[in-house]
């Protein structure tokens, strides 16, 4: 169940957004009045949807929405009066926000929840591959590395060195990553 930080000033607000949330299915919602509280919530717990009805009781809300986003992977969605969300647009846009001008109709408010789900999502997707992508070339360096010390200290040729590291996987059935650390321990120190 996706856990959400609600924020807003107005209980009669937060109460009716709560009840929009649950009836899409969000159960784990977490309600508060103000930005200086949502900080401290944002500083202890991870919200994977965070909705702000604008303006909060001690700031208009689009900063606090930065942060948010700044801060983890939550979709945020600020909701602002209609003649602002043109202007709060621009300035949180670039930060992946959406911005959902008030009066919030059912329809559009679901809509908008889909959205930033899937957009969170394809986020979500894009930095699991960067970290497999990171650490597949954190392979080829020290592989590199210890085809170099194979040719520097075996005399080795390139293909040689490569060869050497491919069989030695394969012999001992271990990865090239573990190899060449093996390598660059012995010839190392």
């Amino acid at each position: 169940m996706e856990s959400v930080l609600l924020v807003s000033s107005s209980q009669k607000a937060g109460e009716s957004l709560a009840q929009l949330l649950r009836a899409a299915s969000y159960g784990d919602i977490t309600e508060l009045r103000s930005g200086a509280a949502a900080r401290r919530a944002l500083l202890d717990t991870s919200f994977d949807l965070i909705l702000i009805n604008t303006p909060l009781s001690d700031e208009f809300g689009h900063e606090l929405s930065i942060t948010a986003a700044q801060s983890g992977s939550a979709g945020v969605i600020l909701i602002v009066k209609s003649e602002l969300a043109d202007d709060v647009s621009a300035k949180v846009e670039e930060f992946g926000i959406l911005v959902v001008p008030k009066p919030v109709g059912r329809a559009l408010f679901y809509q908008s929840l889909k959205l930033i789900s899937a957009t969170r999502r394809r986020i979500l997707n894009l930095k699991q591959e960067n970290v497999k992508l990171q650490k597949k070339i954190e392979e080829i360096r020290l592989v590199d590395r210890a085809k170099c010390v194979l040719i520097q200290h075996l005399h080795f040729t390139e293909a040689q060195a490569h060869r050497y590291i491919e069989k030695q996987a394969m012999d001992l059935r271990v990865t090239r990553r573990e190899v060449a650390e093996n390598i660059l321990k012995t010839y190392e120190m």
